[in-house]
């Protein structure tokens, strides 16, 4: 069964890669991204509060996101496997999934680093054009995943569960690497 965690800078390819790799295997891609901008969009009470941090490049506090991932943890299309995709983004968030997941019974995880230098994680953002990622906020976010999300391979890594992917080669590269991982 495949339980994969993505973690990267942003605009390193977790979000394209993980929706691909979960619609070859047939199971939920989890995008803690995609949720909250669905959020935003519907000026929900919790999209509303997380836009703030979202036009500042910060990020967004932890027990709203961790709430959102709660719920979606006990539906029951997650039984199958999944791959989540910008969560956690900080050890204290890593420490409150592992406890989600054994209480869910969903442990044995593997953790994708996905690598790429900062130069063509700024590039990619500016080229997909959206309102909030000017390069000074894309900066700013880098960052912020340098002091908080950063540690976090050390703790996956220690753990024996991380993989660490150049996210700095063409799409299919990578999506070939993450296949050729699943599988092996």
């Amino acid at each position: 069964m495949t339980r994969l965690i993505f973690l990267g800078p942003p605009g390193s390819g977790k979000g394209t890669q993980s929706q691909v790799l979960a619609a070859d295997l047939n199971i939920p891609h989890i995008s803690t991204g995609d949720i909250l901008r669905h959020a935003m969009q519907e000026q929900t009470p919790l999209g509303i509060k997380a836009q703030g941090y979202v036009n500042r490049g910060d990020l967004v506090p932890d027990q709203l996101v961790q709430d959102l991932v709660q719920e979606r943890f006990v539906q029951p299309d997650v039984k199958s496997g999944w791959i989540l995709d910008g969560f956690p983004r900080k050890v204290t968030q890593a420490v409150f999934l592992e406890q989600l997941l054994a209480q869910t019974h969903q442990g044995d995880q593997r953790v994708v680093n996905l690598d790429a230098p900062d130069d063509v994680v700024v590039a990619r953002l500016l080229a997909r054009g959206r309102k909030d990622d000017t390069e000074e906020v894309i900066r700013h976010r880098l960052d912020v995943y340098r002091t908080q999300t950063a540690p976090l391979i050390d703790y996956y890594r220690d753990r024996q569960k991380l993989v660490t992917v150049n996210g700095h080669q063409s799409q299919e590269e990578v999506t070939e690497q993450l296949r050729h991982m699943v599988t092996s």
